[in-house]
């Protein structure tokens, strides 16, 4: 049985849509040898359609979804279509949906695809990463992997399968084209400005880390609508197992770049703690767009008539020997104006690197270079103002302003690609991996292996400590 679907576009052409329910039909033939096409596999997040926000090079326009039917799979769907009859730069995609309860073993069966992308539930994701391995496809995954430490071995037999038989296995790591988060690794790496990385307390860490998430938001122009699964932390996983992931990579893609790192030789995780966001149930009803009243799974978690998800988890852990603490937390909705956002702190022997993102930014990340004493400054600033020089051919346009001691990194609105458009840059990179294999670092995968150690460690050691009774933000908002 086959489904056609067709959206107008504002200019008045028609975009087409097909969905293939019965999975029988053959897959279009590869245009030229080396073209991809895509598989989403049980799409959930609407980081899955990101993917797909504009065209791709070298990815034929048609993807295969396997999925059951139902809301996620719908909400989906809707997405793509969303990006195919937008006014500005409308996508031309067509989807080859296969849409069964065994999606999961047609898949083995009959694969359609040569590029598997993962991004939805996190629960049971590395049932869904190993299927694809196993049928010789390489995947695209969007964090996290693993939400618990029981699925570690599994994690690291799976990455060992893929690397033996040639398939690249390669994490979403979105975060690190964030222009003040890569500007922010140079500076951490340039002696002459930041000196060494302090080894730290845990009061006074190396690095420290705060990241806020926001349950009610606008994601490609509408409000985004989430499923309810994502509000049970067994299905979508705890604050540090879920977007602290990103936190994690960050720091060890800053302190060790391009350095292979080795969960037990170079990190101890010291201790963490968890505590929840309550939700409401018209809010939760109006992010999940469905009727108020609890799913039966989540009765468990509702206290007082809220809903306690626990989201939030603080972990301090060091990284070889630097202690590093971080926060990764989840708000009901930012204030006005505001949105997701971060702050980070690394402290260094001659200054401090931050990234603040407070009202006095605007919401914007912002990086600052805060000499540790007046003395050092002119040498810090001479030293700062060479670097952002030799930066210029990558990062074009920044600058250096003098604000009372304190250096800002300008950064200009045309390297502020946003969020969403992340996912489209390291699908890209991924690709360019495609066609030269050998150009992945072989760190990639190691470092994979420590970061999901420190998240799941960090999840295992919170859910045995007392909840944290308050949590006191340093970060200037």
């Amino acid at each position: 049985m086959s489904t056609l679907v067709q959206c107008r576009r504002a200019r008045g052409l028609w975009a087409v849509l097909l969905i293939v329910l019965s999975g029988f039909n053959a897959p279009a033939a590869l245009a030229a040898p080396n073209d991809v096409r895509l598989i989403s596999l049980a799409p959930g997040h609407f980081h899955a359609a990101l993917v797909q926000k504009q065209m791709l090079p070298h990815v034929q326009p048609t993807v295969a979804i396997y999925a059951p039917l139902g809301f996620d799979l719908t909400e989906h769907i809707k997405r793509v279509i969303g990006f195919n009859t937008r006014p500005q730069s409308p996508t031309s995609w067509s989807l080859d949906v296969h849409a069964r309860p065994d999606f999961l073993k047609q898949l083995r069966t009959e694969p359609r695809g040569s590029v598997v992308v993962i991004s939805g539930r996190n629960a049971g994701k590395i049932d869904l990463i190993e299927a694809a391995v196993d049928t010789g496809m390489h995947v695209l995954v969007d964090k996290p992997w693993i939400i618990e430490s029981a699925d570690f071995e599994r994690l690291a037999k799976v990455l060992d399968k893929a690397k033996i038989s040639g398939q690249l296995a390669y994490d979403i790591m979105t975060e690190r084209f964030e222009p003040t988060n890569a500007l922010q690794r140079e500076l951490v790496n340039t002696a002459d400005v930041f000196g060494k990385i302090e080894p730290g307390t845990p009061d006074e860490p190396g690095v420290y880390i705060e990241n806020v998430h926001h349950f009610m938001k606008t994601v490609a122009g509408r409000p985004n609508i989430r499923p309810a699964w994502f509000f049970d932390s067994r299905q979508q996983g705890e604050g540090m197992a879920d977007t602290g992931t990103h936190l994690v990579d960050l720091v060890q893609w800053t302190l060790a770049p391009q350095t292979s790192l080795n969960s037990k030789r170079d990190v101890e995780v010291l201790s963490a703690q968890r505590w929840p966001t309550q939700v409401s149930l018209p809010q939760f009803a109006a992010v999940t767009a469905q009727e108020p009243v609890w799913p039966d799974f989540l009765n468990q978690d509702v206290r007082g008539g809220k809903l306690n998800v626990l989201a939030n988890t603080q972990v301090t852990y060091k990284l070889r020997g630097s202690v590093v603490k971080m926060a990764s937390m989840w708000q009901w909705q930012a204030r006005p104006g505001a949105g997701d956002w971060h702050f980070a702190v690394y402290r260094g022997t001659r200054a401090r690197i931050e990234l603040r993102q407070g009202s006095k930014q605007k919401h914007l990340p912002e990086l600052y270079v805060i000499p540790n004493t007046r003395a050092e400054r002119p040498a810090v600033q001479k030293a700062l103002l060479q670097k952002v020089a030799a930066l210029a051919g990558a990062f074009p346009g920044i600058s250096v302003q003098d604000e009372q001691g304190v250096f800002r990194v300008m950064v200009p609105a045309a390297l502020r690609l946003g969020h969403e458009a992340h996912f489209s840059e390291v699908t890209r990179t991924f690709l360019g991996f495609l066609r030269a294999p050998a150009s992945l670092p072989a760190w990639e995968s190691d470092n994979m292996l420590t970061k999901y150690w420190v998240t799941t460690q960090a999840t295992q050691l919170s859910q045995k400590a007392p909840p944290l009774a308050s949590f006191k933000s340093r970060a200037p908002l």
